[in-house]
Parts: C-alpha cells; sequence; structure tokens
C-alpha cells in the first residue's frame, strides 16, 4: 500500500455532528472532496441541504439527517438513517458544540448544563451509538472527538465549556481503553483559536488582538490547517492510534502565562 492509499478515505461513510457551520461543515467538504460519503447532521436541516447541495453539484456524495445530540432517540435515528444509506459508518465526526459567555458568578446551574448536555454527554451518547453499530457490523471504525486546547488550559468567561472540553478529552481516552477489542479507534482533535465567522468580531477588538499577540505563532489558524490530522484519523494511516489527542494551535499550549 502506498503513503497516498493509506491517507485515503476514498469510499469511508462519516457521520459529521454539528455539520451545518464552522468547522463541522468544513470536515464535511473536505471528506467529501476527498471521496468519502459524507452524513451530514445538525439541528438546522436546511443549512445541512444546502451544503449538501454544494457538495452533490462538486462531484462528491452526501446526505442529511436531523440531529439533537441532547435527545437519545434523535440520535438513533439519525445514525441508523446514514448508516442504512451509507451501507455502514466508517468513521464518525463528533464535532457538536456550544459555549455560554458569562462571568463564573454569573454562570447559572441552567447555562452549566446547556453547555454540558451538548459537548459531553451529547458526545457521549452519539460516540456510543455508532460504536454499537461498528461493533455490530464487526469491521471497526475511528471515532474522532473535536475537543479543545481549553481541555489543557483555562479562559476566563467560559468555565462549563473548558470543564465540558476537558472531560471530552478523559471520555476519548477511556472510549479507546474499551473499544480496541473491537477494532474502533478513538482519538481527538484539539484545536486553538481558528478564524471562523463566529469568533470574528472578538479577535477584531483590542482585546482578541492581545490575544493574538500572546500566541507564540502571532496569528489565528485557518480551518484548512485542521485536514491534515482530520485525513489522519479519518483514515487507515492512523491505525496503530487510539486515545490520542492531537492539538493544533499554532503553539499556543506552550505559551508563557
Amino acid at each position: 500500500m502506498t503513503s497516498s492509499q493509506r491517507f485515503s478515505v476514498k469510499g469511508k461513510a462519516v457521520l459529521i455532528t454539528g455539520a451545518s457551520s464552522g468547522f463541522g461543515e468544513h470536515f464535511a467538504r473536505v471528506l467529501a472532496a476527498e471521496g468519502a460519503k459524507v452524513g451530514l447532521a445538525a439541528r438546522r436541516v436546511e443549512a445541512l441541504k444546502a451544503i449538501a447541495t454544494e457538495i452533490r453539484e462538486a462531484g462528491g456524495v452526501a446526505t442529511t439527517v436531523k440531529l439533537d445530540v441532547t435527545d437519545a432517540e434523535s440520535i438513533r435515528q439519525a445514525v441508523q438513517t446514514v448508516a442504512d444509506e451509507f451501507g455502514r459508518i466508517d468513521v464518525l465526526v463528533n464535532n457538536s458544540g456550544v459555549s455560554i459567555g458569562k462571568p463564573l458568578l454569573e454562570q447559572t446551574a441552567d447555562d452549566f448544563d446547556a453547555v454540558i448536555d451538548v459537548n459531553l454527554r451529547g458526545a457521549f451518547l452519539v460516540a456510543t451509538e455508532v460504536a454499537r453499530r461498528m461493533r455490530m457490523d464487526g469491521k471497526g471504525g475511528s471515532i474522532i472527538n473535536i475537543e479543545s486546547i481549553l481541555s489543557f488550559r483555562q479562559a476566563g468567561q467560559i468555565a462549563p465549556y473548558a470543564a465540558s472540553k476537558a472531560g471530552l478529552t478523559q471520555l476519548t481516552r477511556s472510549m479507546a481503553l474499551e473499544l480496541a477489542r473491537y477494532k474502533i479507534r478513538v482519538n481527538g482533535i484539539a484545536p486553538g483559536y481558528f478564524a471562523t465567522d463566529i469568533n470574528k468580531e472578538f479577535f477584531d477588538t483590542e482585546g482578541g488582538a492581545q490575544m493574538i499577540k500572546r500566541m507564540p505563532s502571532r496569528r489565528l489558524g485557518e480551518l484548512h490547517e485542521l485536514e491534515g490530522p482530520l485525513l489522519l484519523l479519518a483514515s487507515d494511516a492512523s491505525s496503530y492510534m487510539s486515545g490520542a489527542t492531537i492539538v493544533v494551535d499554532g503553539g499556543h499550549l506552550n505559551s508563557t502565562l
């Protein structure tokens, strides 16, 4: 097998949560362009349909499914729908995530629950449902959890988010331990700060500019810089990797306090 073949995702069936925008949308487009069959899942179905149409017009294979990661029945139905359409699920990109930005003493129990329900509980429910399907199929697969550098560091006003992502990093390792016997690999990608529509306004402020100056690379990441780790973990090139987290942050974790 050549190096390009090992990194290939051609023909793989991939389910991507949170695929209606941001990282999830980008991951769907990249994987489809590389020949994967992509199942786009999120609550915003109209946005998913528009993305899927563009993927198909570019020659890719895409389907859409409504998914609420806080609802176990919604997850079960979505996984079943994508598996039935593609015949299996080879790869899960567990990407759904939310954040509520408030000072710690203004965060409420409802705020905490809302973030944990999506980022940690939801990731657990989706991953275990897909893993059961992979075990039943007997062919194994790859689960990729989208973690964060805030799994390892702190930032003001997003304590529930940081706690959820730290929990997701530990969940990645725990799942890797138990699912290896079924040939299911579980790894994570922990992005730093990337230029997206969601954060553009903040990084245009003085506070955002100062944060960028504290980064060793002195810049935000670009979405294309996540493609290498994504294709590595989705392909057979990572066949002996499980329980690992790939940090993609321009050296941010190495910066001084």
